[in-house]
């Protein structure tokens, strides 16, 4: 009988002593705990959909398996759904994440729960694209002015080798309240207004966060610019980001224009690379997404860690591929589809 209590006794011993650790806490003591369990990181991308945002997933997976910490993937669909992305931050400020990674949808509508972030003391780092007014750690993000001034230098060079003595030339804006891709537009305007040989048709038109929006957009904004015989009466197109680029890029295929427009556009997927390869691209303004969903985690780890010295603004870069260039080993790179 005595034989019997001892076993049990030991048991229970061994069975609190090998508990198995609470949801969302994989047990592992690493480089990255706190206190006696992993620092958990909250990661939350504008959408799911675009190539841009899982080749930022995959660049917060490589900071995580690297410095010993676990993220948490979570954002909207769709890059339009403000409500809900305000929601995801709300929701990881009442699990009591210990940092947040943020690619605010809005500069304004992301301002409070970042501040009500801080207020329960968990510090934000924001990427891809600016908050205005709020208290964060860190700001990682392409320079995305310099992005658009990029653009719109290449512009320049296309229309020049045209010859002609005036080039008109349009823009399909993204979405108002995107401070990535306002800065992306105001860089390419600023760059070209002052050009005396080109001429900006329009620039007032939205596409949108998808590329069915976008398309419908590009389609709306051509429309008017046709000539009698079909062709376009404009000499380039210029598109601020993934769903703008590919929606527009759709417009020209599907009416016979692709290839008989200068197209430049921003960031890249596998029917854009395509594009460029066959010419109805001229050029991508490529940033740095796996940089940037890197550096976004390991920097508010850094913070974590008790260094409240971390730069406040970090430049991931932005590189102008074309045809000629894009297969060096950097930009091959750039280009390579993402592995989440």
């Amino acid at each position: 009988m005595k034989r019997t209590v001892a076993w049990l006794l030991m048991g229970a011993a061994l069975a609190f002593g090998c508990s198995t650790p609470p949801e969302g806490d994989t047990g592992d003591k690493g480089s990255g705990v706190a206190g006696d369990k992993k620092l958990q990181i909250a990661v939350i991308p504008k959408g799911a959909t675009h190539e841009f945002w899982k080749s930022v997933h995959e660049g917060a997976q490589k900071a995580a398996d690297e410095t010993g910490v676990q993220i948490v993937w979570k954002g909207p669909i769709k890059e339009d759904d403000r409500e809900s992305q305000v929601k995801t931050v709300e929701d990881f400020i009442n699990q009591k994440v210990d940092g947040i990674v943020l690619a605010p949808l809005d500069d304004t509508a992301l301002r409070g729960p970042v501040e009500e972030a801080k207020r329960n003391e968990i510090p934000t780092v924001i990427i891809d694209s600016g908050l205005k007014d709020a208290d964060y750690v860190s700001f990682v993000a392409t320079d995305n002015y310099k992005g658009g001034q990029m653009a719109g230098a290449e512009m320049i060079k296309l229309m020049a080798d045209l010859g002609k003595p005036k080039a008109r030339i349009v823009m399909l804006r993204y979405q108002e309240g995107s401070a990535s891709t306002m800065e992306r537009e105001k860089g390419f305007l600023d760059m070209v207004k002052n050009e005396p040989k080109i001429e900006v048709v329009s620039s007032n038109q939205y596409g949108g966060a998808t590329t069915e929006t976008a398309q419908k957009a590009g389609e709306n904004l051509l429309a008017p610019l046709k000539k009698p015989d079909g062709s376009l009466d404009i000499d380039g197109i210029y598109t601020p980001n993934e769903s703008t680029t590919f929606g527009m890029l759709r417009v020209l295929q599907d009416n016979n224009w692709a290839g008989k427009v200068k197209f430049i556009g921003f960031d890249a997927s596998p029917k854009l690379i395509e594009g460029l390869t066959n010419g109805h691209i001229n050029g991508l303004i490529l940033q740095n997404p796996r940089k940037m969903g890197e550096l976004g985690v390991k920097t508010i780890v850094d913070y974590l860690k008790g260094n409240k010295d971390v730069e406040k603004r970090i430049d991931t870069g932005a590189t102008l591929i074309t045809k000629e260039n894009m297969d060096s080993t950097e930009n091959k790179a750039l280009l390579a589809p993402p592995k989440v």
